[in-house]
């Protein structure tokens, strides 16, 4: 992963963003100036907050104040995931903000859509693979695989083996039963 990109362009705007627990946490203000014409985000953020009393109740659960790259160096700015900034995203009435409410609408009613049929879902996971222009064979060993290891970590659970470290112990243990098979299988070619 890319952690040294501290920008995405958004709307033909930049948005600051900083690699925080495992994900990209972006600047609220630049998603809330991407997606207004407003020329204080920071006052208009607080009008959203007025209009939104759930957000502003829930506002330092998914905010957090971290520290971003920017042209006078790190500074520290409210920050957002990805999850929040589409919360945020609800809640701003702007044209702007229409096509990303219009497809999380979408996404949601996809979902809901493989609770019903969990097919769908696989049929999309193949069609994201196809899209990043893997082979069929490679979609399809993948979905297999994705079939016996949740066979097997089902078996594990069955059988008492804990979430963490156990099951840390057990996919090292079968990585290099997997690694040494496919070497010796490579080697022997």
């Amino acid at each position: 992963m890319d952690t040294d990109n501290a920008m995405v362009v958004f709307q033909g705007k930049n948005i600051r963003r900083t690699w925080f627990n495992d994900e990209w946490w972006f600047v609220v203000e630049d998603i809330v100036a991407a997606l207004t014409d407003s020329n204080d985000p920071k006052q208009y953020i607080q009008k959203v907050k007025q209009r939104d009393p759930i957000l502003a109740q829930g506002w330092v659960q998914i905010v957090h104040t971290l520290p971003v790259d920017t042209a006078g160096g790190k500074q520290k700015m409210n920050c957002i995931n990805t999850e929040g900034a589409f919360r945020i995203i609800q809640s701003i009435p702007s044209p702007k903000a229409e096509p990303f409410k219009l497809w999380l609408a979408k996404v949601g009613y996809d979902r809901v859509k493989e609770i019903e049929n969990p097919e769908l879902a696989q049929k999309r996971m193949k069609e994201i693979y196809a899209a990043k222009g893997y082979s069929n064979e490679w979609i399809e060993k993948r979905a297999r695989g994705i079939a016996v290891r949740d066979e097997l970590t089902d078996e594990w659970k069955k059988r008492g083996v804990g979430e963490d470290r156990e099951y840390a112990i057990l996919t090292n243990e079968i990585s290099k039963k997997t690694s040494e098979t496919t070497w010796m299988t490579w080697s022997l070619s």
